[in-house]
């Protein structure tokens, strides 16, 4: 098979998969995508969760107009998503990357690709799940926070076999339905959106939940629309100068020194619950804060969290479960689909892909969107609308060969 008729692999099928997908075949490119379309958002967000994005950072890019968030709104007759007081249900979100692969990439192919690695003659072959095996152009990981999540070390030493949703220690991202815990206690470690708002989807199902936050004052929310910063420079993230210049300017993001683009990811729009939450939150949900989990043991089937004291003595805290919402940490050793010799040839930077302009790695043809482009373009890649910056860049790239 020709260079020219082998096709462009996108792997994943999230927001900047499908938007990927889109722009490739608007340059003429033969595609393959595979994945399940949004299927982290359908099964592994919970019930009732609320984006806390606004709509204008949540629009998927399309090569094409038609295909924007008030574009899915009109046409299924969803309420109109617009300004920045308009909250999104995940559900409806979920719904509109479902409406997008519809409409721009029908073809999603829902099979599981078991493994990459190089072809002989140049390119890739691929093997999946179904038994097919075959050769490609160029490969777009695009797989989102899938395999990537976090679990701090003192919690993972408790379940050696890992963390589960029926067990005593899970991860926030091993639950659809919350209501499971209902009339059960429940520590959840974590300060920011996911952990504040798994604590009141839970506290509203009827659960008793605390909140275990390592800094002190660590539990806090954002301001509403009406209260950002009248003379800063609007951003799909608020009002700030700083928000503004990662939203538009990502390229030049990669200049920077390596621990300076890794702090910034890390701790710009950081731990902070939306603005909305506060109300539901305040006098539902209890509140550790200024401790650090020191151990945590399994005892009679309760996880017991043992916290430092900082000036004072150490404190012991039981639950039925215990959840962390401890976010992801990019690491492309994680990625158990890339073959040995490919993740080997891949220049790294504290576990992430070290990207070009155009978003291709050190091994030639292989390219990284999504979350694990973050620490080459800014904190913009953690959001959906990074997906206007990374779309048309990794497909002219792509395109050029």
């Amino acid at each position: 098979m020709s260079t020219a008729t082998r096709p462009v692999v996108v792997i994943g099928a999230g927001p900047f998969g499908l938007s990927a997908a889109a722009h490739l075949r608007a340059r003429g490119l033969p595609v393959r995508v595979f994945g399940s379309p949004m299927v982290s958002w359908r099964e592994h967000m919970p019930a009732g969760m609320v984006l806390k994005s606004t709509p204008a950072a949540s629009g998927i890019d399309a090569p094409q107009p038609g295909h924007t968030l008030l574009d899915f709104c009109a046409d299924t007759g969803v309420r109109r998503l617009e300004s920045d007081w308009d909250l999104i249900p995940v559900e409806d979100f979920a719904a509109y990357g479902q409406w997008f692969a519809a409409k721009l990439v029908p073809d999603v192919e829902q099979v599981r690709v078991v493994s990459v690695d190089r072809a002989r003659g140049g390119g890739f072959v691929l093997k999946l799940d179904c038994g097919e095996s075959f050769e490609a152009r160029a490969v777009v990981v695009a797989t989102g926070l899938s395999g990537l999540a976090r679990l701090p070390r003192e919690l993972a030493a408790a379940v050696p076999d890992g963390p589960s949703a029926t067990g005593p220690v899970s991860h926030a991202a091993q639950h659809r339905d919350l209501s499971v815990f209902a009339g059960r206690e429940v520590l959840v470690v974590g300060a920011g959106q996911s952990a504040l708002e798994n604590a009141v989807l839970m506290a509203e199902a009827g659960a008793r939940v605390r909140v275990v936050a390592r800094r002190a004052g660590a539990v806090g929310f954002g301001s509403a629309p009406d209260l950002q910063p009248r003379f800063s420079p609007n951003s799909p993230f608020g009002r700030a100068w700083s928000l503004y210049a990662f939203s538009y300017h990502a390229t030049h993001f990669r200049h920077l020194p390596a621990p300076a683009r890794h702090y910034l990811v890390r701790n710009v729009l950081g731990p902070l619950g939306a603005w909305w939450l506060r109300e539901r939150f305040t006098g539902r949900v209890a509140v550790t804060d200024g401790r650090r989990i020191v151990r945590a043991r399994v005892v009679g089937g309760r996880p017991v969290l043992t916290l430092s004291g900082g000036t004072g003595p150490q404190r012991e805290l039981s639950a039925d479960h215990v959840m962390a919402a401890t976010g992801y940490r990019v690491d492309v050793a994680a990625l158990d689909f890339l073959g040995h010799g490919l993740r080997t040839q891949l220049l790294t930077s504290r576990g992430a892909p070290v990207l070009d302009a155009g978003l291709r790695s050190s091994v030639p043809g292989l390219y990284f969107t999504g979350l694990p482009a973050a620490a080459s373009f800014g904190p913009v890649m953690r959001f959906v609308c990074g997906t206007g910056y990374a779309s048309p860049r990794l497909a002219a790239s792509v395109a050029a060969g």
